[in-house]
């Protein structure tokens, strides 16, 4: 299902479609805000944001791309939690400048990554967050450690291990 499919069942109530929302844009939400933010502030403000959209999809205009119409409630919630807090918002002037880079590879990144971890069946989500983090966020290995309060070795040997399971999982993928 589409994104703007899935904006008009939330608007309609629909919280499976907003689930799906979710899993599909919070991570690169997250990831920007990461960059702008204190990290214990994000996932508060990802929360906001996903609960301005919940409350908000109805309004969506049709026009654009519906991430980008998150992206834009997720800066105003971002703004809104400096200002509560009396500061001035990092770098906000640079966010209004479109982001015009490519990211088909980080868009077939995601969709290879999920079909993975769909042939691996019940996997922990612990692994499949550090999959993520650290193959299409490109996150350093300490900053993994400490987000998953985890020794680096640990986190090495993991991500091992998970590697090696994900590219299994793809090699017996039927029609491939």
């Amino acid at each position: 299902m589409d994104d703007v499919a899935l904006l008009a069942g939330v608007a309609s109530g629909d919280s499976r479609a907003l689930r799906h929302l979710y899993e599909r844009h919070a991570g690169w939400i997250a990831g920007r805000l990461r960059l702008k933010m204190p990290p214990h502030a994000v996932e508060d403000v990802l929360q906001e944001t996903f609960l301005a959209v919940w409350r908000g999809a109805g309004r969506y205009g049709g026009s654009g791309d519906v991430g980008g119409w998150m992206w834009g409630i997720a800066r105003r919630q971002m703004a809104l939690w400096y200002r509560r807090r009396g500061q001035e918002p990092v770098g906000m002037v640079e966010e209004w400048v479109p982001d015009t880079r490519d990211i088909s590879h980080e868009v077939t990144g995601r969709i290879d990554l999920d079909r993975a971890f769909d042939q691996l069946g019940d996997t922990g989500n612990e692994d499949r967050q550090l999959a993520e983090a650290y193959f299409l966020e490109d996150r350093p290995m300490r900053e993994l450690a400490e987000r998953f309060g985890i020794p680096t070795g640990t986190v090495k040997s993991r991500l091992f291990r998970i590697r090696r399971r994900l590219i299994a999982a793809l090699e017996r993928e039927p029609g491939q």
